[in-house]
């Protein structure tokens, strides 16, 4: 008579790039660590010049003092990362590089190179892969991973495991992670937080009164500063104080919907499931100006910009393998009012060419009187390229693919 298997507890991880674009970019200077470092905005003419004075000279041999600094800064841009010594002066993602010069003006500021964090970011995920298969994507720099099953998953409730994953992406990369481990992905993605850069924290199913209770509202993922707003005008300060409320009594406040899971998530409850791909609803690329642009006086700085942003598209959707047959524009006025159009066209494209005709297209059907501060091209109803050749060849299997499907790839 065989022994019944016993069913693992389940582990979850969450791991999350430390710092993770500023990381990449002291791969590059690594003289820069220790230092405050900002990355935002786009290239400008003293990055150029930086690299272009270097010859042949290694990056890692430009002086600290040659580097531009954030107080010389103007325009509109925004912080896309920090690194920690610059986020202790108040300063962190998302936040206008003229207000983040007031708090740190010495600040080291660097331009964005997404061609790079996407290469770092595809390396660091294949070597999870290989550790790991049951990985969740999150977006470039982080991910959940399913360790119940795993070799070594169980081991130290996961630490063992988060451990090794740790280790083979740093001796790979030179990039550190923090790893939360939990037995869902709501506590693990609040413990990965605890010991960051380069930590590992276990929650264990008893551990929610003595490591989640205490936190503040603001921790579990999903309750943004309008909920938390409420939540303090109504008494709750931390997650233990909203455990304490009833179910009946959050609905009351915060809908049904919404009340019901304020009331599980209190408790430590999730159930969703380590989705290994999910396929995305479109692909776009947007950038705001440095300055506002006319759609006539500025015109050929606006169609060099909209050139690049069709080509950037076209590269998303051939490196994640789709097509689509929606393709619309986004504008923002100086006044900040947003509009957007678009167009489905009767069958799928991919190439940039393409593209940029029918987002043109698009673009005539909006004013143009007003100075731009933005400007984004989407690409929607996203087929994969495996299903629409295997459909091409279903619909004339004689016929060379390539004639049939008329794209560029």
């Amino acid at each position: 008579m065989s022994t019944p298997r016993t069913i693992p507890l389940r582990r979850i991880a969450h791991l999350d790039m430390d710092a993770f674009y500023a990381s990449v970019e002291l791969l590059r200077y690594p003289q820069l660590k220790g230092l405050p470092v900002v990355i935002g905005g786009g290239r400008r003419a003293q990055d150029e010049d930086l690299k272009a004075a270097q010859g042949e000279r290694p990056l890692h041999k430009i002086a600290v003092a040659e580097f531009p600094r954030l107080q010389d800064y103007s325009g509109r841009g925004v912080i896309t990362t920090a690194t920690y010594a610059a986020r202790q002066f108040g300063v962190g993602s998302a936040m206008g590089l003229m207000k983040a010069a007031k708090l740190c003006p010495q600040a080291i500021l660097l331009p964005v190179d997404f061609a790079a964090y996407r290469h770092y970011s595809r390396t660091f995920k294949d070597i999870i892969l290989d550790i790991a298969p049951l990985m969740e994507d999150r977006g470039i720099d982080e991910v959940y991973i399913d360790f119940t099953e795993v070799p070594g998953g169980q081991r130290e409730g996961g630490r063992v495991l988060a451990r090794l994953i740790q280790k083979a992406i740093f001796d790979a990369t030179g990039l550190t992670c923090s790893v939360g481990v939990a037995p869902n992905k709501l506590l693990a993605k609040m413990a990965s937080e605890f010991n960051k850069p380069n930590g590992i924290a276990i929650v264990a199913e008893d551990d929610l009164a003595g490591k989640i209770w205490p936190l503040a509202c603001r921790k579990i993922n999903g309750i943004g500063p309008k909920a938390d707003e409420r939540l303090q005008q109504l008494g709750i300060k931390t997650i233990g104080d909203l455990a304490q409320k009833e179910q009946g009594w959050l609905m009351d406040h915060f809908g049904q919907k919404t009340g019901a899971w304020m009331f599980e998530a209190a408790r430590g409850i999730d159930t969703r499931p380590v989705v290994l791909a999910s396929k995305p609803v479109s692909i776009s690329r947007e950038t705001t100006f440095e300055r506002d642009l006319h759609a006539v006086r500025d015109k050929a700085e606006l169609g060099t910009i909209f050139t690049r942003l069709c080509d950037q598209v076209a590269q998303d959707l051939a490196h994640k393998g789709y097509v689509g047959k929606t393709i619309g524009i986004k504008l923002r006025y100086d006044n900040f009012k947003s509009v957007t159009r678009d167009l489905t066209l009767p069958d799928y494209v991919c190439d940039a060419a393409a593209i940029r005709h029918q987002a043109g297209l698009c673009l005539k059907r909006v004013p143009l009187q007003q100075r731009l501060r933005l400007l984004g091209v989407r690409v929607g109803s996203l087929l994969s390229l495996t299903e629409y050749q295997t459909g091409l060849r279903n619909a004339a299997p004689n016929a060379p693919l390539q004639t049939l499907m008329n794209l560029d790839l």
